[in-house]
């Protein structure tokens, strides 16, 4: 049983693998998207890093910072949702449920990153984006401690 579930012929282990893959490419590109924004503003944070002796290591740039928050947004929630949405496939749920859940986490926490790092959109644009995935994610370790415990 536990080999059907975790096949890609299950369309709920499929749509999961999916997202996960879109989501590791997603914090991925925030590496990268820190980097622009280091060589955009000139901020390094370590000395061996500076591209001419004028430069002093800074810390403290805005657009660096926006962007490494977000970042670190998403290893607080992202990290988890691997976790929780296998032990949630492994709960044969609906797929219809289970397929729509994966999609947004997927697709809000990429709007949230757009919205925080990319090109910033006052709240709550960010919040709403934060809590469908945090929700969802919620939902989902709460079916899991269920199937769990019975």
């Amino acid at each position: 049983m536990v080999l059907e579930l975790l096949s890609l012929t299950n369309p709920v282990f499929k749509s999961y693998t999916f997202w996960a893959g879109v989501l590791v490419l997603k914090m991925l590109a925030m590496s990268m998207l820190t980097a622009v924004q280091r060589f955009k503003t000139k901020t390094f944070a370590n000395p061996e890093d500076l591209m001419s002796p004028k430069l002093k290591v800074k810390f403290d740039d805005p657009n660096v910072e926006r962007v490494r928050r977000a970042h670190r947004n998403d290893l607080e929630n992202i990290l988890p949702f691997f976790i929780v949405g296998l032990l949630y496939t492994l709960t044969n749920p609906s797929a219809f449920i289970a397929i729509n859940l994966f999609r947004a986490v997927g697709i809000s926490r990429i709007v949230h990153t757009l919205v925080y790092a990319v090109v910033v959109v006052p709240q709550p644009a960010r919040a709403l984006s934060f809590f469908v995935a945090l929700g969802a994610t919620a939902y989902m370790a709460l079916q899991v401690i269920v199937a769990g415990a019975f």
